[in-house]
């Protein structure tokens, strides 16, 4: 790496050596010139870590650049077949106005009507509507009243309806909007004056309708076949915890917890009784879980390029190249590799881990070590030990379609969580981060189910389930 012109791993082999030559020099100097040369290394390979060799974002990359995409021979634009968006006219506006030509600006003559051309402004109005329920009362002959029954849900003189409640609960819990934000949008375009502890009140009200649907999601997810797993960590308070997502194609299911490990994935309750496939990132309490485990392969990448470009590691860059050929011919195949094609892979695998023994030897005890126990590996050689140990993880892609290459679907479920804590900072209690899990569970598996955000929380408000929750019963609680 060069910083400011300087070959750092250049000077520091020169340093080294002339620290050898040195005869004069006292054993604690030499120690500590050594410890500094450490140092200086380790904080080296941490400036040289980025989105493609690490966990790092890839905002965090310093003057990130695009890939600039090569030319396919498409133009710009919408391909054949898109369906794309745009604007069409309407068979039944809500307002015509019609437009008659000027005669007195028309040449003298006789003129007929033979039709008119049609433009159409498509356009918002943003406005309040207030619906008034006047209960008859009746008095017999005795003085006894009889009131009429409001409507369900109308229980006071002066409430929020429904429309109100679904648009808080949309740009809070779904676009992550700050309350005194969705208060501004209120006052200012619906001149109504939402307080931040009404769109709190929202939030707990649609949290407390979605008990049947916490149930009814784990239960889908505790027989999928294969699960995605990956947890984050998030700001509680100012105490770090934790962020637990469990998901597949078509559900998704948010909980947060103080811990990461064990305690918390037998509180969530879905893994304790998972008998399939659980993809994930080497988690190691994942491995309590589950019959099979699948490894996702983008972090692998992103390991074997840091082990190639800081640890200047042959073998890792020859795994990545055979990596992204074994996945691009699965792809190719269709989503899984017949037997005798995958035994070939297989063996250019260990082949090229055999070599990797040679190039990164497990390190060797010596007489002076006193310390007991595993002598520490270098990240190179962890990385190389897991590709050994866990051969069927990692290549569990080639043999089983359900089986992805990588954990892209639990990361992707997560992002928006990380944008939730860039707005937002942190939540203020652990309960306030139920909330947000159990609705962001609902309103992302409906997403995943075709139902949008808004639909979604209608029918919740309305009392409702989506279709895809219940074929027969659309009356919530009747999963």
């Amino acid at each position: 790496m060069t910083v400011d012109n300087i070959n750092v791993e250049e000077t520091v082999k020169t340093v080294r050596e002339l620290i050898a030559q040195e005869e004069n020099l006292s054993p604690a100097l030499k120690g500590s010139l050594e410890v500094m040369i450490l140092l200086v290394s380790i904080l080296v390979n941490r400036l040289g870590l980025n989105s493609r060799n690490s966990s790092k974002p890839p905002v965090a990359d310093p003057y990130r650049k695009k890939a600039v995409k090569t030319a396919g021979g498409r133009k710009a634009g919408g391909q054949p077949g898109h369906p794309g968006k745009t604007l069409k006219q309407v068979a039944d506006p809500d307002i015509v106005k019609p437009i008659p030509v000027d005669r007195t600006s028309l040449p003298p003559g006789k003129y007929r009507r033979i039709g008119h051309e049609t433009r159409q402004v498509i356009d918002v109005d943003i406005s309040t509507v207030v619906t008034e329920y006047q209960a008859e009362i009746l008095e017999d002959q005795l003085g006894t009243k009889y009131v009429a029954p409001f409507p369900e849900g109308v229980t006071r003189p002066v409430q929020y309806g429904i429309g109100v409640k679904v648009n808080s609960v949309y740009m809070s819990q779904y676009q992550m909007i700050p309350y005194n934000r969705i208060e501004e949008q209120f006052a200012d375009q619906m001149q109504l004056p939402i307080s931040a502890g009404s769109i709190v009140n929202f939030n707990q009200d649609a949290y407390r309708r979605l008990e049947d649907f916490d149930t009814w999601v784990k239960g889908r997810l505790t027989v999928a076949a294969l699960l995605n797993l990956d947890e984050t960590g998030v700001n509680i308070n100012g105490t770090r915890c934790w962020l637990h997502n469990t998901s597949t194609l078509g559900y998704s299911y948010f909980y947060p917890h103080q811990k990461r490990g064990g305690a918390a994935l037998d509180e969530i309750g879905i893994l304790p009784q998972y008998q399939g496939i659980l993809c994930h990132d080497h988690w190691k309490p994942y491995f309590n879980y589950g019959a099979a485990h699948v490894l996702c392969n983008a972090h692998h990448l992103r390991e074997l390029e840091r082990a190639a470009e800081q640890d200047h590691q042959q073998w890792a860059k020859q795994m990545s190249d055979l990596l992204v050929e074994i996945n691009h011919t699965v792809n190719d195949a269709g989503g899984c590799l017949d037997p005798t094609t995958a035994e070939l892979y297989r063996k250019r695998y260990r082949a090229l881990l055999a070599e990797a023994e040679i190039e990164c030897p497990a390190p060797t005890k010596k007489a002076s070590h006193w310390k007991p126990g595993k002598i520490a590996r270098s990240k190179s050689r962890n990385l190389l030990e897991r590709l050994i140990k866990f051969e069927d993880a990692v290549l569990r892609f080639m043999d089983d379609p359900l089986v992805p290459f990588t954990n892209n679907q639990a990361e992707n479920d997560l992002r928006m969580i990380k944008v939730q804590q860039k707005v937002s900072g942190c939540f203020r209690s652990m309960d306030g981060a139920k909330v947000f899990c159990r609705i962001r569970s609902y309103l992302t598996t409906c997403r995943k189910q075709g139902v949008t955000a808004t639909e979604a929380l209608s029918l919740l408000f309305q009392g409702k389930w989506p279709a895809f929750m219940c074929e027969s019963n659309n009356s919530l609680g009747a999963e």
